[in-house]
């Protein structure tokens, strides 16, 4: 039986790249990069050689402050230096492709790790996806929430050894609960959507990390109040259907009540697993950020009367964000493949879509219907 300690270290201990000297290239000076990728990459030692922005006085103070020795006026320009052998994009979905267009014509670039969503759609993430294999570079995306520790803990729970079951057996339902207030970016008002394809993601991409794809998937959407651009897809309810009978809900609700207005706020993300053994349940720390707040696990099994509750320091933003790195890092090392490779995020993207078509057309929509398009 997996032990706490044990299932603690595969939560929170990554695997690195022996050579932590290969130089990456950052493009976009953003949030996510100043706030997450940078300070996890830097707390791995890994070599941060240059940063590309949209104006160049800001990229080098930005540089500077990061201590990344090389500044660029433009993508293009930090995409020309030959030493630059792994390209980290972090720039808004509609940019992406033509950013990596560009980055395949470098022939001494070898890895892209991408920020999800790859592109504003499944067919835009075939394009990456086919362009990166042409041309041989190896591509990751940044699913960053499977590198949470909470969700890689209760990963390990549901792992099954020859004759042996998981720790909580075969799973029957999973749900994710987000009651959280996301900061949409000004980019997302020219997109027309909201919450499905920057934050429902991620809870769509970890029920695909922890039990498989899903046959179907059904979803319902209503207007943000809060939101004052038109969207789509404001709150988003989803449910999806396995062929094994498991199912799993999601309910991303981002107005929450309204505690910007002056009610009091009721914050969190709260999962669920439940299995024929045993019963394993969370927090997502993020919603307190900048607080630095840990994700949760606490699990249960026939056989101990008693809940184990496992504790670590180490909280998603930002020590989660080396995860994706490393993964590509490593795969690049050993002639591997990332385990958040570009051909199978396309079942991520392909979910994505489905959802959206679910909810115009009001209906249940099988996954296979958008792969095989």
């Amino acid at each position: 039986m997996l032990s706490p300690q044990r299932l603690i270290e595969a939560a929170c201990n990554v695997p690195l790249p022996q050579d932590a000297t290969i130089k990456i290239g950052c493009i976009g000076t953003g949030f996510i990069m100043a706030d997450c990728h940078l300070p996890a990459y830097r707390a791995a030692n890994l070599n941060l050689y240059a940063i590309a922005g949209r104006n160049l006085e800001r990229t080098q103070q930005f540089a500077a402050r990061h201590e990344i020795p090389n500044a660029y006026k433009s993508y293009e320009s930090l995409l020309d230096d030959p030493n630059i052998e792994v390209v980290d994009i972090a720039v808004p979905p509609d940019v992406q492709l033509s950013v990596i267009k560009e980055v395949v014509q470098r022939p001494h670039v070898k890895g892209i790790l991408a920020q999800k969503p790859l592109g504003v759609n499944l067919a835009e993430a075939r394009q990456i996806v086919e362009c990166c294999e042409q041309s041989g570079i190896t591509l990751a995306v940044n699913q960053n929430m499977r590198f949470d520790q909470s969700v890689r803990a209760a990963k390990q729970l549901l792992v099954e050894k020859p004759n042996e079951q998981s720790v909580i057996g075969k799973p029957v339902l999973g749900t994710i609960d987000m009651r959280a207030i996301p900061h949409w970016m000004p980019w997302q008002q020219r997109q027309g959507w909201l919450t499905c394809r920057i934050m429902s993601i991620h809870h769509l991409d970890t029920m695909r990390y922890w039990f498989g794809d899903p046959t179907r998937v059904y979803a319902s959407f209503a207007k943000d109040p809060r939101t004052t651009f038109d969207h789509l897809d404001g709150i988003g309810l989803y449910i999806l259907e396995y062929d094994s009978g498991l199912r799993c809900q999601i309910c991303d609700d981002v107005w929450t009540g309204p505690c910007r207005e002056g009610s009091g706020g009721d914050l969190g993300i709260r999962w669920r697993i439940e299995g024929t053994h045993g019963l394993a349940k969370g927090t997502i720390g993020w919603p307190s950020y900048p607080d630095r707040t840990p994700s949760t696990i606490t699990y249960t099994h026939v056989g101990s009367e008693n809940w184990i509750q496992p504790h670590w320091n180490k909280a998603w933003f930002p020590d989660a964000f080396i995860g994706p790195m490393a993964d590509l890092l490593v795969a690049l090392e050993t002639g591997g493949t990332p385990s958040l490779n570009g051909r199978d995020n396309l079942k991520t993207m392909a979910l994505v879509d489905a959802c959206y078509l679910s909810a115009q057309q009001q209906r249940s929509v099988a996954i296979s219907e958008l792969l095989s398009g």
